[in-house]
């Protein structure tokens, strides 16, 4: 199984449009080594031929022109078989409006962010207009076939974090996804969305090799000490690196990748101590073009 990080920043990428802090700065005067960012997804495949593609950014263009892989091949013949969210967030999903130029469409979501996408984004609606849209219901807990001999398994990712809409607010507004090679039994998981570490989520990483998991932001009050929010990384639903750190370095797991890094995150530096922190503990900083053979 081959895994490849299309994008690896939160929603705005890196830098972000509207943000000049240090991080940013940075990252367009060249003053310190980073690299810039697309915003968070994944694609996965057993064969290097079919791929599904977990999350659709709204940078899904500019990151299938980066991966010759998931370029058409004969006509308008796509090498994306699906696409699989693990959340109704818009930087996850604006994506797929981009990809409405396709005959047909298959989306695995849970029923929560279905109903978010349905009767808060308006997505689907807006995507039936030009193709069809095969709704796959994902029920977290549940092993599935995927196809091209892969499957996965949903889960739970509980969250707190006030939703933008008033529908989509059950079981299932939040998942992670481990998915399995039918051939090797390897699993990899990717969890772009975590606000607390859990026993159930934690149990959904035993025995996989590879964990793709919530970097989004190093300390909690970091937006604002900035001075650029009043949020917390914890009210955005995500638990800061310097608290998940020692809870994940000491997994046996072979790869551990810390995804979906918001543009205020230090870690981006390349040079900063926060980076170097990371690095010692065993774990790594996705960068886009990251490719992982799962084996």
């Amino acid at each position: 199984m081959w895994l490849r990080v299309l994008g690896s920043a939160a929603g705005g990428g890196f830098p972000q449009w509207n943000c000049d802090c240090p991080c940013c700065r940075a990252a367009r005067d060249g003053s310190r080594p980073c690299r810039p960012r697309t915003q968070s997804s994944l694609a996965v495949s057993a064969d290097r031929h079919r791929w599904y593609v977990l999350n659709a950014s709204p940078d899904i263009r500019a990151q299938i022109e980066s991966f010759p892989a998931l370029r058409p091949r004969q006509g308008r013949e796509s090498p994306v078989a699906a696409v699989l969210l693990t959340d109704a967030e818009l930087d996850h999903t604006l994506g797929l409006l981009l990809l409405r130029e396709a005959r047909r469409i298959r989306l695995y979501a849970t029923e929560s962010t279905w109903q978010v996408l349905c009767a808060g984004t308006g997505i689907p609606c807006t995507l039936e207009r030009y193709c069809d849209v095969e709704w796959r219901p994902v029920v977290p807990g549940v092993e599935e076939p995927l196809g091209d001999g892969l499957s996965y398994r949903a889960f739970d990712v509980p969250t707190t974090k006030r939703p933008r809409f008033a529908t989509g607010i059950g079981e299932g507004r939040v998942i992670g996804y481990r998915l399995t090679d039918a051939r090797t039994r390897r699993s990899a998981v990717y969890v772009p969305g975590m606000q607390r570490l859990t026993e159930d989520v934690r149990a959904e990483f035993d025995g996989c090799v590879c964990l793709l998991v919530d970097g989004t932001c190093w300390s909690d009050g970091e937006l604002t000490e900035l001075g650029l929010a009043d949020k917390t990384a914890r009210s955005m639903g995500h638990l800061p690196i310097q608290d998940s750190l020692r809870q994940l370095a000491p997994l046996p797991v072979e790869r551990k990748v810390y995804v979906h890094l918001n543009n205020t995150n230090p870690v981006l530096l390349e040079d900063s101590p926060q980076r170097r922190l990371v690095e010692e503990h065993g774990m790594e900083v996705a960068e886009d073009g990251l490719e992982i053979e799962v084996r």
